[in-house]
Order: structure tokens, then sequence, then C-alpha cells
């Protein structure tokens, strides 16, 4: 039933997902490829598109062939990079999300350049909230450490596992699918008065500037 209700918050929009190669999502084709039947199976109108978005040229392919197909957009969630071209695209009640992480707060020393483009986004979140203002809303999600391929280095040593689980408020790790939940709220309509805000998705992990 909560599937359904969440399901129908979004009839009718239009949404476009970046993705990171191995992490919550990806841009692999056979990876992009697997989500778009799993999603089909669900009953959700989707198609895929293998997009590198630090590619000028494979972002706006990516931007016309939603817009040729589906004739708008309506949201856009950035899991990877900015993806400005689709700008003109994005009409009133539009919205953008990008996906931070909470190592963005507190960049650590063995992974310093993810943290810093990672705290990156937290400032264009809030500089692009008020550049399109007031027709789109811009959010991010900070998430917590979430046991992807991407990170498979955590999850395969149970002693590095248990490190991370420890730090949080909540003692696990998270899982894609409430990083989902999260961007599904800032999406709909729910959020329809939240704009240059950064949602901490960590189960209580410290992620304060």
């Amino acid at each position: 039933m909560e599937n359904k209700v969440a399901a129908r918050r979004f009839e009718g929009k239009v949404a476009i997902v970046t993705a990171s190669t191995q992490g919550i999502a990806s841009s692999l084709k056979k990876n992009v490829d697997e989500a778009v039947e799993k999603l089909k199976a669900k009953g959700i109108h989707v198609f895929g598109v293998v997009c590198q978005v630090s590619d000028a040229q494979q972002r706006k392919n990516l931007i016309n062939a939603t817009v040729e197909k589906y004739g708008k957009i309506d949201v856009i969630v950035s899991n990877a990079a900015v993806n400005a071209d689709a700008a003109p695209h994005l009409k009133k009640g539009s919205s953008i999300i990008f996906i931070s992480s909470y190592g963005g707060y507190q960049p650590q020393a063995s992974m310093a350049m993810y943290g810093v483009t990672k705290t990156a986004l937290l400032g264009l979140t809030k500089a692009l909230a008020a550049e399109l203002a007031p027709n789109v809303r811009v959010n991010a999600i900070a998430p917590g450490f979430v046991p992807t391929r991407f990170a498979a280095f955590v999850t395969a040593n149970e002693t590095t596992k248990k490190s991370f689980e420890d730090i949080t408020l909540l003692k696990r790790l998270g899982t894609p699918e409430e990083i989902g939940a999260a961007a599904a709220f800032l999406a709909s309509d729910d959020a329809s008065y939240v704009t240059g805000e950064i949602l901490i998705v960590a189960g209580g992990t410290a992620s304060r500037l």
C-alpha cells in the first residue's frame, strides 16, 4: 500500500536520474539495463541511456532523448555531477536533487578529493536554489555509508564494516532504498516548501561542519 501511495506522488512526472558507476545507481550499460528491467517489472515507465555526465555531448544526448520521448522534465536527481544543460527544460514546480555525502561535512584523509567534491555540492545546492528560484527547487541528500559495489572494500572486511556501523547512532549501515526514499520525498510535492536544503540520511553519524 505504501509503495502505491508513493508511486501516485509521481504520476505524470518525468525524472532524470544520473548515477555513479558502481554506487547507489550506475552508468554502465549492463547495470543500466538491469535497473531498467527491474523498474519495468514494477510497472514504471522507464528507459535507460548510458551517459558519462562529465561529457557535455553525452549530457545533451540524455536531455534531448528525454525531452523527445516525454516532452518535459520535472525532476533531476544528480548522483555524479551538474547537469546545467537541463535548466531550460525545467518549468515551474520542477526539482533538482544532488547526491552529496556526509563525508562532505567531514572529509576523510584517505578520501580527500571525494570529500571535497561532495562539499562543493553542498555549496552548489545553495547557489542553484537561489539562481533557479522561485520556479525550480534545488536540494541535496548527504547519505551516510551505504554498502554498494563501489564501497565493497568496507563490507568485505567484517572489522572495517563494524567500525562504520559503530559511528552511527542506529548501529547499522544505510540502504539504497533509504536514500531513494529521501530523494522521492524531496522530488515530490510533499517537499514543495523545501529548497536550498541538505537532507542528511546517515543514521545519526556526525555530519556537521
